[in-house]
């Protein structure tokens, strides 16, 4: 998953000589709205490039939650780990992040982004944490933090961490982050908060706002037709 302004600050921050010869994983690698494979593929030439999602798609080389990729691939099993506008779609997160900090090699790089509180619901399917420049400083001062930015198009962040050769893992169980689903900042997310009136409103606006797209573009196409 990816946009412009995602792809423009990965260009801007990605070096060659991170890539040349190696081997490089991306997590939610599905193609939605684009991708910063065919960059790194053409110009960064890698020797392996592996892309793990849910679903099948363009780009997608490997079906596999991003909570197995561990105990899949293993530890220290890449070289650089990317992942573009996922975070905020997997209910565990943490285990994730754990995930993508064990799979890379120590002295090593990986690229995040994610979206930060007040970006609108935008499930695929699913939507339910909002990152924002001190939740990524926190959860990732075990790595070397090389680049913390936020996005300047909208509400978003980016993160790119070398782990370090001595690595301890930071203990995040019980961290607490926003949440889109609870509207406040939780530990986890509960079955109670998807009923809740808040959470509520906004996937009716949602809904309302997606039938009328959908009404918009059929009446476009009957008078185009007319």
């Amino acid at each position: 998953m990816c946009n412009v302004t995602v792809l423009e600050v990965f260009i801007e921050n990605a070096r060659a000589e991170e890539f040349d010869g190696k081997r490089v994983l991306e997590v939610g690698s599905r193609y939605v709205n684009g991708s910063v494979r065919p960059f790194v593929e053409r110009f960064l030439h890698p020797r392996e490039y592996i892309g793990i999602d849910v679903e099948p798609g363009r780009y997608v080389d490997l079906i596999l939650p991003a909570e197995k990729m561990l105990g899949y691939f293993g530890s220290d099993a890449f070289d650089v780990v990317i992942s573009t506008e996922v975070l905020e779609h997997i209910w565990d997160w943490k285990k994730v992040i754990s995930n993508m900090k064990n799979v890379v090699n120590p002295g090593r790089f990986m690229y995040i982004t994610t979206r930060s509180i007040n970006f609108p619901l935008h499930g695929y399917p699913y939507d339910f944490w909002r990152f924002e420049l001190e939740d990524m400083k926190n959860i990732f001062s075990d790595c070397k933090i090389l680049v913390l930015d936020k996005d300047f198009s909208a509400p978003g962040v980016f993160i790119k961490v070398k782990k370090p050769n001595k690595f301890v893992e930071k203990d995040l169980s019980h961290y607490e982050l926003y949440s889109v689903v609870a509207n406040k900042r939780v530990n986890k997310i509960s079955d109670e908060d998807f009923r809740n009136l808040y959470y509520r409103r906004i996937l009716k606006k949602r809904v309302k706002k997606r039938m009328m797209h959908f009404v918009s573009k059929i009446g476009k196409l009957v008078f185009s037709k007319a």
